[in-house]
């Protein structure tokens, strides 16, 4: 049977992006329900990606301001349009940017997870268009990669979003949408990380954690922790490292020269958690000569 669908938008605060690399600014703004394919969503809570930070100071970002930006993020359904089925009001979920239209020849291959069907651009994957306005004059505010999450109320596609159970903490569920999925796929998916191996993560916050767990999940041996912060050794051994390095006291060895001699020749599997170029070549560096190296960081395609 078909569900309701509601037909009135709804007003609430966002933080809005109005110049980039300026500070957001809190707005009253206009949510249009959602229309078919769509959800509307009471956001619970949303974290900051380092990806929101990089969009925020792109000037060359063509056309895209304002914008309200944020992908990570737990809320609940408050609101559905024509043909949706997948989920229900009052049902927990986690919007994530990357669709899953389930049906085109990528959603169904094991080789990748970037959508054919539903291809990420700007507005709303079927159509283009934006679901944001400002309440006072009308004027459209874009949205951003099918998510828009700092915001009270949003509207994504059903194809954006994935059911949870209720009892989920919302701080801790909305990581799920980018940060851990992308950490733990990386492992589980792309890397498919061996039994027994050895792994040398580098730069451990969300999505270097998340990899070190998927490491440990896929039966990896030594899992190597590299981070500045010499506080992330602790929380990096609860959740998977076997080992931690802090460059700052290597001293003239360079992290590579450790790691081989922590592996015996370097690391069968090595992911760069930082966005950094120098940490990546590092990365490269610590590697086994028949081992692999994975960037885990910006535009995360991984899926779990």
């Amino acid at each position: 049977m078909e569900q309701n669908t509601a037909t009135k938008p709804i007003r609430c605060k966002a933080a809005v992006s109005k110049v980039a690399g300026q500070p957001l600014e809190m707005e009253e703004v206009e949510v249009a329900p959602p229309r078919a394919h769509e959800v509307g969503i009471r956001i619970l809570c949303t974290s900051l990606c380092h990806t929101d930070v990089t969009f925020w100071r792109m000037k060359d970002f063509p056309g895209q301001h304002p914008i309200i930006l944020g992908h990570e993020a737990a809320g609940v359904v408050e609101s559905v349009g024509e043909h949706v089925h997948e989920v229900a009001v009052g049902d927990t979920v986690v919007p994530v940017f990357s669709a899953q239209c389930g049906d085109c020849p990528d959603c169904l291959s094991d080789r990748s997870n970037i959508c054919s069907g539903l291809p990420a651009g700007p507005g709303m994957p079927r159509d283009g268009t934006t679901r944001f306005s400002f309440a006072a004059t009308g004027e459209p505010i874009h949205n951003f990669i099918g998510v828009s999450s700092f915001t009270e109320y949003t509207v994504v596609d059903v194809s954006n979003v994935v059911r949870i159970g209720p009892g989920v903490p919302p701080e801790k569920a909305c990581l799920l949408s980018c940060g851990v999925s992308t950490g733990v796929g990386a492992a589980w998916k792309v890397a498919a990380v061996e039994p027994g191996s050895s792994v040398a993560v580098f730069g451990l916050g969300v999505v270097g954690l998340a990899v070190a767990q998927g490491c440990r999940m896929r039966g990896a041996k030594q899992i190597i922790g590299v981070d500045l912060n010499p506080e992330k050794r602790d929380i990096g051994k609860r959740l998977g490292i076997t080992d931690f390095i802090n460059p700052n006291d290597t001293g003239e060895k360079a992290v590579s020269e450790v790691v081989k001699e922590m592996t015996g020749g370097g690391a069968d599997y090595c992911f760069e958690c930082i966005g950094s170029t120098s940490a990546m070549a590092e990365a490269f560096q610590s590697s086994r000569k028949v081992g692999t190296a994975h960037a885990c960081h910006i535009f995360h395609i991984t899926r779990v």
